[in-house]
């Protein structure tokens, strides 16, 4: 799997096919004016695998059905590198669709919003926004895009009847983690405390991704910093030096399953809800294997944010949804149609196809968007760290440097083959060859 960014390779429905681009046709392009008839039609362009078709059609259709003067026409594209040079072609040469749904965070950023998109900061759905989400869809004071789909969170999935069985509470800090972990391990062998699958390499990285909001909440500047290579902003100092140490220091102390090295995503979700593992590092995303594999043991499982060694720094890393943006050569009857399609995405309407059609790994970036009663426990453990201002998007929406060879790395230093320190140095090195590729100033 691609690994660029995480959320990429951890959303369960991201399948990202190597296809030709489909339906570009005439009626793809933005373009201005009105049409010839009485009935607008507008094109919105998403991804080309199953799970975004089916949602896109979904939308579409309650969408005509509320305004059947509005005719929505569908294109699709490769998601991946492939579709990040093709939005950007599309928008440079002025032939993007009137509506497009692409990355929120670094990747939108480098589709100069400013000149490419339409400003929504007027709309009157714009207050509903979670914070987290409009600082990933904004530049200065101005918002550019509406989510879609759910927010999932980067931070230990646990057992809840394990916890319960041994008196467990909710840590707090690392210490703190690791005592419960122990405690897991001397109450019964046959239960891993830690479960690492690097069978799926990509999965390595959690405990350094993932504590991205517990550095954020310490120096605020950090990614900014780290961008622009300035200060201590680096890996092998502290505090982004904690994930390095963590991811070594679990399977030195023996906390996780003898099969990390083959073990997969899939299976470590398994024996999460089964009970034959208490912790996981993982993405919130990864419910939908329970959801689909052991669906009685879903509300079994719940998320706490990978501690800090100081509490009053935990915090939970978000992975902000994709979004709904308008191309600025959407103009007249075109622009009003597309402002009412975003609307009606982040409307209760919108929100029961979402409900639908997307699976659901975390809460709504907007208050309009409520989750249905039967939601998965999990999804309020992560709501309530966003209602304490305890959580904070990930560092991919806040950077557009991230190194290619940081989970090979980690599986090295989450092996034991290679030590915390030197895993460091490798992926400050890692970046900075990734900056200068990327033309950042400051490297």
């Amino acid at each position: 799997m691609k690994f660029t960014p995480l959320r990429r390779a951890l959303v369960a429905t991201a399948s990202i096919a190597a296809a030709a681009l489909a339906l570009t046709g005439c009626s793809g392009f933005g373009g201005s004016g009105s049409n010839s008839g009485s009935k607008v039609t507008i094109t919105f362009l998403t991804q080309n695998d199953s799970a975004d078709r089916a949602q896109g059609k979904a939308l579409i259709a309650a969408f005509e059905k509320k305004y059947p003067d509005i005719s929505v026409k569908m294109d699709t594209q490769p998601a991946g590198t492939q579709g990040d040079n093709l939005m950007k072609t599309k928008l440079s040469t002025k032939t993007m669709d009137n509506v497009f749904h692409y990355n929120s965070g670094s990747l939108f950023q480098a589709l100069n919003p400013k000149t490419s998109m339409v400003d929504i900061s007027g709309e009157s759905w714009v207050k509903d926004l979670d914070k987290n989400f409009k600082d990933v869809v904004s530049v200065g004071d101005k918002v550019y895009g509406a989510p879609l789909g759910t927010s999932s969170a980067g931070g230990i999935l646990y057992n809840k009847k394990i916890y319960k069985q041994l008196g467990l509470s909710i840590p707090t800090t690392w210490d703190e983690f690791i005592a419960n972990s122990k405690k897991i391990a001397s109450a019964d062998p046959s239960v891993t405390p830690i479960l690492q699958s690097f069978g799926d390499t990509w999965t390595s990285q959690l405990l350094v991704l993932g504590d991205f909001a517990n550095i954020n909440k310490q120096d605020p500047d950090w990614a900014d910093n780290y961008t622009y290579n300035k200060g201590d902003a680096k890996y092998v100092n502290q505090p982004a030096f904690e994930g390095f140490q963590h991811t070594a220091e679990i399977t030195a102390d023996g906390l996780v399953n003898k099969d990390y090295a083959s073990m997969t995503n899939a299976q470590a979700m398994d024996a999460l809800a089964s009970g034959k593992a208490a912790q996981y590092p993982m993405l919130t995303s990864s419910m939908a294997t329970v959801q689909q594999d052991n669906p009685d043991a879903v509300n079994d499982i719940g998320v706490f944010a990978i501690p800090s060694p100081n509490a009053q720094y935990t915090s939970l890393t978000l992975w902000e949804p994709n979004a709904l943006y308008i191309s600025s050569t959407t103009k007249d009857d075109k622009l009003d149609a597309s402002k009412k399609f975003l609307a009606f995405a982040n409307s209760p309407a919108g929100c029961a196809v979402q409900d639908k059609t997307g699976a659901v790994a975390g809460p709504y970036a907007t208050s309009a968007c409520k989750l249905p009663s039967s939601a998965p426990g999990f999804t309020q453990d992560v709501q309530k760290y966003i209602d304490d201002d305890a959580a904070s998007p990930a560092l991919e929406f806040k950077s557009p440097i991230k190194g290619p060879n940081l989970e090979t790395i980690l599986v090295a230093v989450g092996s034991g083959s290679t030590s915390a320190a030197t895993g460091a140095k490798q992926y400050d090195q890692d970046v900075k060859a990734q900056a200068q590729q990327l033309g950042i100033k400051g490297w």
